[in-house]
């Protein structure tokens, strides 16, 4: 990040952070630019000020909850074709399958591709590119200092990919059936900003390869932490495989179940309080600004951990217990909640990734009976700029139910 920065768990401050004006605040210019070589210039990630409030306002329609009930159908195939895959008896590590699914989910719901062969050359070619990044080791080495070692793998492989997403940008406008879809590439083709102007197909590329960077990874963790958790807590488990048993039961899950799925969701929140996917999120100060009784300076980094903020006893009683009850009934409060960051700068997928992650589980909870493997850990290992099981969180499938 470059300069002095200070980490903060204190519920106040970090009320302050997620209310002050992005034009005093900056994100963008606070870390995210180590991205930018992925995600382009114009991704709502790297942007700040006025330019940023723009990608956003673009981008938002696409994630209203209305939207969210297209995308059911596809969240469950997906699954429930990679679940069918599963070796039973045989210890292995889940989080790879989670990473499929989320992968082929956005090539269906994001980009919209329903042709089996152009979606796995799509989803494989998305893969290699983010596979550059996944060691703590290339995230130094991806800077334009050199086209030679990880910097000039990433340059093809990205340019590969790029030619792939403009390709697809220019065939759909072409086939100009964007108004009747509902996947979020037709919804950025038909956005229009204050002034009725379009996007760009380079805006558009950037804010696709940013859902993809945001959604994937993040997701598929958090789903294999989910699923760790709770077999590491086999009543946790039981309560939530009868909760859908009694909900959903053997049906596809629909919109209206999703919401009385509330043990899960309780789960689904403790999980993402105790094993956050980012341990902390952070704002460069661009004008001197007063935090917990501390004057800091302009260009002062300031970073709200979330990792201890959700560990704070004052909170969270006996905080290193998972206790998903602590959700049942209950609204997470934005400043001590903080897994999808906060403020203008809250990840503008929280609600998608809520929702797909319930009805991932839901479906799985529905069709196998799992344990976990002999000597599963549930140590943490970096994976670029997230913590993932250190094992693949690995489970064994004691039986897979056939639907």
């Amino acid at each position: 990040m470059g300069g002095v920065a200070v980490v903060t768990s204190d519920p106040e401050a970090i009320r302050t952070v997620f209310t002050t004006s992005g034009e005093a605040l900056r994100a963008g210019e606070a870390g995210a630019q180590i991205l930018r070589p992925l995600v382009g210039d114009s991704s709502v990630l790297v942007l700040d000020g006025a330019a940023h409030l723009r990608q956003r306002r673009l981008m938002l329609p696409s994630f209203h909850g209305e939207r969210m009930k297209a995308y059911a159908e596809a969240m469950q195939e997906v699954t429930a074709e990679v679940v069918a895959g599963w070796p039973q008896a045989v210890p292995f590590a889940v989080h790879p399958s989670m990473q499929q699914i989320t992968l082929q989910v956005i090539v269906r719901t994001v980009f919209g591709i329903d042709e089996h062969a152009r979606m796995k050359e799509l989803g494989d070619q998305l893969t290699r590119i983010l596979e550059v990044g996944s060691r703590p080791s290339l995230l130094g080495a991806l800077l334009p200092s050199r086209r030679v070692g990880p910097w000039a793998r990433f340059l093809r492989e990205k340019a590969r990919g790029d030619a792939m997403v403009y390709e697809e940008i220019r065939r759909r406008r072409e086939l100009g059936d964007a108004a009747r879809r509902t996947d979020v590439l037709s919804l950025l083709l038909e956005a229009r900003d204050e002034d009725g102007q379009p996007m760009t197909d380079e805006e558009i590329r950037d804010e696709l390869i940013t859902l993809l960077v945001a959604g994937h990874e993040t997701t598929a963790t958090s789903m294999a932490w989910t699923l760790e958790r709770m077999l590491s807590h086999r009543a946790v488990w039981e309560r939530a495989r009868a909760e859908v048993a009694s909900v959903v039961g053997d049906a596809p899950v629909t919109d209206e179940q999703v919401g009385r799925l509330v043990w899960l969701d309780a789960v689904i929140k403790e999980s993402l309080r105790l094993r956050p996917i980012i341990p902390m999120v952070a704002r460069r100060l661009v004008v001197p600004m007063a935090f917990g009784g501390f004057d800091l300076p302009a260009g002062t980094i300031i970073a709200p951990s979330i990792y201890l903020t959700q560990r704070r006893p004052d909170v969270y009683p006996q905080p290193d217990r998972f206790m998903p009850e602590r959700f049942l009934g209950v609204k997470p409060d934005p400043y001590t909640w903080l897994p999808f960051g906060g403020g203008i700068r809250r990840c503008l997928g929280m609600a998608f990734a809520l929702y797909e992650m319930k009805i991932v589980l839901a479906t799985i909870l529905q069709r196998v009976e799992l344990e976990l493997a002999p000597g599963a850990s549930d140590r943490m290992a970096r994976r670029s700029i997230t913590f993932a099981p250190a094992d693949g969180a690995r489970v064994v499938v004691v039986n897979l139910e056939t639907h």
